[in-house]
């Protein structure tokens, strides 16, 4: 279990306790959106401005197929980076996929000062999360091997609790 990708909506922590999990495990972290933009030098919302969705997603799985090769990784996966079958496909393969599962609310509240996410650039934006959450949530449980609820706790304390059910998993498939 040298893999850990992690997948989840915008705002469900899996940056944040991505950082975290990572030192608890000895791991590497990385985060797809972050490197997306280091490589194209620009942000994600300009590559969407430029490229479109479709644009973006290309580059989205390139990236996931080289990263999600790497040992010892705590890999933050983008919020749309399950849509694609052959990006699923390629996480379960290659290591064990955990979904923060996190609420429209939670999402509200950590999101609220963000202007940078392009799918967030809506006049209603609990609406716009309520139907991206309604889109995808059944497509991350699908995809995931293990499923942490994500809490209203500190992020080290998250990173705790996902730590503990990923080593409890470990246990239970006798892998470790």
């Amino acid at each position: 279990m040298n893999r850990i990708f992690l997948i989840g909506p915008m705002g469900s922590g899996k940056t944040t306790v991505g950082r975290h999990l990572a030192r608890r495990f000895g791991m590497t972290f990385c985060d797809l959106d972050h490197e997306i933009q280091a490589r194209c030098g620009v942000e994600v919302a300009v590559i969407f401005e430029i490229e479109g969705e479709a644009g973006f997603r290309e580059r989205e799985s390139r990236l996931l197929d080289e990263l999600s090769q790497r040992d010892n990784i705590v890999l933050a996966t983008g919020g749309g980076s399950v849509l694609n079958p052959d990006n699923r496909r390629l996480l379960r393969e290659r290591g064990l996929v955990v979904y923060l599962e996190t609420t429209v609310d939670q999402q509200l509240r950590r999101l609220e000062r963000d202007k940078q996410r392009p799918l967030l650039q809506a006049p209603d934006r609990k609406r716009r999360l309520r139907d991206l959450a309604q889109e995808r949530n059944p497509v991350y449980r699908e995809a995931a091997e293990l499923v942490v609820v994500s809490a209203d706790i500190p992020p080290p304390a998250m990173a705790a609790r996902v730590e503990k059910a990923i080593r409890r998993h470990a246990q239970e498939e006798g892998i470790g």
